[in-house]
């Protein structure tokens, strides 16, 4: 690659987006195959503890860095009955789940998820039934979980074994409403209607909860953005969030487009940032709605995808293997290209999950009765969740581009920057999108008392299919890169063919 063909950008810290909100680095736990049971839930695994949970998958779920938990779904949650999860397992019922034609047992339930969550440093984000159920039931379940006592629902905690109160923060108001598929699917007026109510009921018990409204479930859905209008019209001044939900694959072997899927994010962002502007504009509002991403990653759709490993299964059985998509080099490069998208734009984005945990879609696979190991996902959210705390500089890189069927013309680089406000270090996630090609970067560093590279980290490997396995779990990692330096306030490295990148500065 010639010098011309270099990737250039200028860093300042006059020119910032925006502090990181900690739950950035959230993920997702739904009633959904295995990532309840046999995943974070398996009482009689070697590694269980007393309540059943793997402290084999406790310990990578910490390691990983995740912060806020949504749960329980999810599609899941618009048939759920939470009444159904809580008090004694032996009285919990079974229940048809309509959502993945599953029988959910009910033996992992609130007070489960609410130890595991403290037991992993998290903090918890609930969504309620705005399906099958509505305002009182969500009242029912908010007096339950944070009342501290003396009524009956806050009694009826303490008797089943939590006298303190879960003290749960952020509210999900209902699931991907306007998706045909989900149980009690609702248009836009309707459910803005009964967002708007559920959300005032809920704040007549705690002014202070944060509540995140439903945004359209994908970019394409024929209603996206009309939806996202009808109901803030609704509940803009009732909710803080709109939610935004993507999954990207790689179709027909466009890999090239692929590569390219973050350009997508960041459009989906923009456009429901410019919606949300324009409804309070209308509205002559002075609040500001933020964006909960709470559901993103890479999800193989296609049974004949290579990373699709899903068994035959029969209607009804309990946690079915369902979605245990096993990730390459190339899937977990789109992936820390889809978190740069998020920390490029978190001046609004202040919530996102990873769906999900474990299991399903996840970074994370345990066997029942076996092991749990990482995969190739793992390493760029453990890295973005670790040094991506601080502010986000503004980056406008000078990128050599390429061709891509899905988006035009696009950069090789993709990237973002994040510097510690405590220490002054920075530490920039860069993405080569270039099958083929290493692609040279100068960064310069304006205003940053910076004289070394800390290190310079590599997810990249000579086969971009290769994967962790129970055969080989440790088949991928990240490594050192080599010739990384910074002199006279300009850094100047080599990214890789293919590679998602962590360069740490001090």
């Amino acid at each position: 690659m010639s010098a011309q063909q270099t990737a250039r950008f200028t860093l300042d810290p006059a020119f910032a987006v925006s502090e990181v909100d900690p739950r950035l680095f959230g993920s997702f736990v739904e009633h959904l195959g295995r990532c309840v049971y046999t995943g974070i839930y398996e009482p009689g695994h070697p590694a269980a503890d007393a309540a059943g949970l793997r402290t084999d998958v406790l310990d990578l779920v910490r390691e990983l860095g995740v912060t806020a938990l949504r749960y329980p779904g999810g599609n899941f949650v618009s048939g759920y009955k939470w009444e159904d999860s809580v008090g004694p397992k032996e009285d919990r019922p079974r229940r048809l789940d309509l959502a993945w034609r599953s029988t959910e047992t009910n033996q992992f339930g609130l007070s489960e998820f609410i130890d595991f969550v403290r037991k992993v440093g998290g903090t918890p984000m609930m969504a309620v039934n705005l399906g099958t159920r509505g305002v009182a039931e969500a009242l029912e379940l908010q007096e339950y979980a944070n009342h501290p006592g003396g009524t009956a629902l806050s009694d009826l905690r303490a008797a089943h074994g939590d006298k303190d109160p879960f003290d749960i923060r952020l509210w999900c108001l209902g699931n991907e409403m306007d998706g045909p598929w989900q149980t009690g699917h609702k248009t836009a007026e309707e459910y803005g209607r009964l967002a708007a109510e559920t959300a005032r009921a809920m704040r007549q018990i705690d002014p202070d909860v944060e509540l995140v409204a439903c945004g359209s479930s994908n970019s394409s859905m024929d209603t996206f953005a009309a939806w996202e209008a009808t109901v803030l019209e609704h509940a803009y001044e009732l909710v803080d969030h709109v939610s935004l939900h993507a999954y990207y694959e790689e179709r027909d072997g466009d890999r090239d487009s692929f590569l390219a899927s973050a350009v997508d994010t960041e459009s989906f962002i923009e456009k429901i940032v410019a919606t949300c502007d324009h409804v309070g504009a209308k509205l002559k509002s002075e609040k500001r709605i933020n964006l909960s991403f709470d559901e993103w990653n890479v999800w193989y759709m296609n049974p004949e995808a290579p990373a699709h490993t899903d068994p035959p299964r029969e209607d009804w059985a309990e946690a079915p293997r369902l979605l245990e998509n096993h990730y390459s080099v190339v899937d977990a490069v789109v992936f820390g290209s889809l978190l740069i998208a998020l920390l490029r734009h978190a001046d609004r984005v202040k919530v996102a999950c990873l769906a999900q945990l474990v299991n399903v879609i996840a970074p994370i696979l345990a066997e029942p009765g076996g092991p749990a190991w990482r995969q190739t996902t793992f390493f760029p959210f453990a890295a973005a969740s670790r040094y991506g705390r601080g502010t986000v500089l503004d980056v406008r890189p000078d990128s050599p581009t390429y061709e891509t069927k899905q988006f035009g013309t696009v950069d090789l680089l993709h990237t973002t920057a994040v510097r510690n406000d405590e220490t002054g270090e920075v530490t920039i996630f860069a993405v080569n999108r270039s099958q083929t090609e290493a692609l040279p970067l100068e960064a310069v560093l304006h205003g940053l008392d910076l004289t070394r590279v800390v290190e310079h980290s590599v997810l990249s490997d000579a086969d971009p299919e290769a994967r962790n396995t129970l055969d080989d779990p440790e088949r991928v990692a990240p490594h050192a890169a080599t010739g990384t330096a910074l002199a006279d306030g300009t850094l100047k490295a080599t990214l890789e063919p293919l590679s998602w990148n962590v360069i740490r500065l001090a």
